[in-house]
């Protein structure tokens, strides 16, 4: 793990969910439904504070060892809880990554997810030493594609039949982020 992290722009702080944040997650999740359903397979009617509770607890186990590493966006200042994203899915032997977020429904359309998905890839290649980013979203996904391209990261194409979510195929969106998008050098593994 790495202890202690805490990554801002002076607008958004992310940091590792804690279960304080439980009733504040829940009450994101449940605000954004009809926009999170679609996407993603945990968002159903049943979330609740427990089901928070156990999200966050395994990925406080996945911190300690270094398999993800997902954050709790907050406002800078006042600490507003705002949404989640994160890098899991790690390829240690290719030194990859999926990079994911969402942001509650109140908040969309403020710039919170680009601005969460740049300082986490930034995060990912100077902290985690990962080579590459990748953002596969389904392709009805419209406002998950729109995050991808402000944050400058690159479309590489549709993969057929890429996701299930739920029951239902969904052909994907790849996009890529690099440590050049950031220029920043590739650093050599220890």
């Amino acid at each position: 793990m790495i202890p202690g992290v805490r990554l801002t722009d002076g607008t958004v702080l992310l940091r590792p969910p804690c279960r304080a944040d439980a009733a504040a997650q829940t009450a994101a999740v449940r605000e954004s439904l009809p926009e999170l359903h679609p996407w993603m397979d945990w968002a159903t009617d049943q979330y609740d504070e427990a089901a928070a509770l156990r999200w966050i607890e395994v990925v406080g186990l996945a911190w300690e060892h270094s398999s993800a590493f997902h954050f709790a966006i907050t406002d800078a200042q006042s600490g507003e809880y705002f949404g989640s994203c994160g890098i899991d899915g790690i390829n240690s032997a290719y030194r990859f990554c999926n990079l994911g977020y969402w942001v509650r429904t109140g908040r969309t359309r403020q710039g919170i997810a680009v601005r969460a998905a740049r300082l986490t890839a930034h995060f990912a290649f100077e902290a985690v030493g990962l080579v590459r980013a990748e953002i596969v979203t389904a392709s009805e996904n419209i406002a998950s594609q729109r995050v991808a391209q402000k944050v400058g990261a690159h479309f590489e194409g549709i993969l057929l039949n890429r996701m299930v979510v739920h029951t239902d195929v969904h052909d994907a969106a790849m996009y890529s982020l690099t440590p050049a998008d950031f220029d920043l050098p590739i650093t050599k593994p220890a």
